[in-house]
Parts: C-alpha cells; structure tokens; sequence
C-alpha cells in the first residue's frame, strides 16, 4: 500500500512540476488578490493592516481553487482513473495521494509565501507568521473539500464553476477559523491556541470526509 501511495504521488508531482500549471498560478492569482486590494481600500495603512489575515485567507482560498476541477478529471479522459481504480490498491488510498500532491504544488507555496505578500497589507510580524502557521494547517481542509467536489464534477466537462458553487459554502468554516486564529495572535480576546486547534481539527475532519466522499464519487461514476 506504502509502495502505491508513494507511486501515485511521484506520478502527479512528475505531472505537476513537467506541464506547470496550478501551483505557480495558484500564486500568481494570489498575488494579483493581494496587491489589488490594497489599490481598491487606499493608502489606510491601520485599515489594511487589520483586515490584512482576511484578505490573505480568501486569496488562499480562490487560488486553492484552481486546478482542483482537473485533479481527477485529467485521468478520467485519459482512462488512467480506470487504470488506477482496477489495481489492488483501495481507491481512497489513491485520493489521498493525489491530493496531498495537489497540496504540496499549491497549498504548500500559498503558506510559505504568505509572509511576503502580508508586506503588501502591511502586516506585522507576528500577524505574518501566525498568518503563515495558520495557512499551513488550513489549507489542507480546503484541499481535501474540493478534492470531493473534484471526483463530483471529473465525468463534466468544464465543471469548474460547479466545482466553486459546489465547494466554497464549505470552505467557509476553515475560512472563519483561519482568520480568527490570525486575528487572536495578535492579541485579541480568545488564545490564539483556541481556534488554531478547531482549524487544526476541520483539517482531520475534512480530510476523513473528504477521501471517503471523493472515493465514492469516483466510484458511482463508473
């Protein structure tokens, strides 16, 4: 199982790093997101300092959305999903592993370059790094919701705004808790502990849900 899990996310990584695609455009996109909206608000730097997590964390979240509608549906038009889904490894198992690929070439990035884009919201550092902390252990439950809306759309050509209507009203849990854990390091009401573990928990729980409902997916569009 080991040796098919390892397998499989060697293939979407090989993918993902030879044709390009969502990772240097998921942070394109959330670049583009960071720097308009400070044109839009104006030079308030006190303004933009305090709504700078939120702005963050919604561009995490649009961005995780690209690429997630051809996560499966790249394999499904090329029959490899057919491939993949007749060998004796469990086909929740190789879920997992295309999505934790997906995160590792988006979500990952995302995190890791949140403390440079916060420069641009005026961020300070302790906002930047919880920020950055908060996004590396979000963005998987964003990851794993969409992969389940992926498998729901992957047989639909062009389902991507399905895939968006379909998955962001549940992204917004993670959504809520990513910003109020950024919000409480820098010294608000409730320990930045408090919500940083409830984001930490719609993680496992999202990525328990999420595998289960991806395989099923895949499985009833057979």
């Amino acid at each position: 199982m080991t040796r098919a899990f390892l397998a499989v996310l060697a293939r979407d990584l090989r993918l993902a790093g030879r044709i390009g695609g969502s990772g240097a455009l998921g942070l394109v996109f959330f670049l583009m997101i960071v720097v308009m909206v400070p044109f839009a608000l104006g030079p308030d730097l006190n303004l933009l300092s305090r709504i700078g997590p939120a702005i963050l964390w919604l561009a995490a979240v649009l961005a995780t959305l690209i690429g997630l509608d051809r996560l499966f549906q790249a394999d499904e038009e090329d029959g490899s999903l057919d491939l993949i889904a007749g060998t004796p490894a469990p086909l929740e198992l190789v879920v997992v592993a295309k999505v934790v690929a997906h995160w590792l070439t988006t979500g990952l990035p995302l995190a890791l370059a949140a403390p440079v884009f916060g420069l641009l919201v005026a961020l300070t550092p302790t906002a930047m790094a919880a920020t950055s902390l908060t996004l590396l252990v979000g963005t998987p439950a964003l990851t794993f919701i969409g992969a389940a809306g992926a498998a729901l759309t992957a047989s639909i050509r062009r389902g991507g705004l399905i895939l968006a209507v379909v998955v962001l009203p549940l992204m917004i849990p993670t959504l809520i808790f990513g910003v109020s854990a950024t919000e409480a390091a820098g010294g608000g009401t409730v320990p930045f502990a408090t919500p940083l573990m409830i984001l930490a928990a719609l993680s496992l729980v999202a990525a328990v849900t999420g595998t289960l409902a991806a395989a099923a997916a895949l499985r009833w569009g057979e």
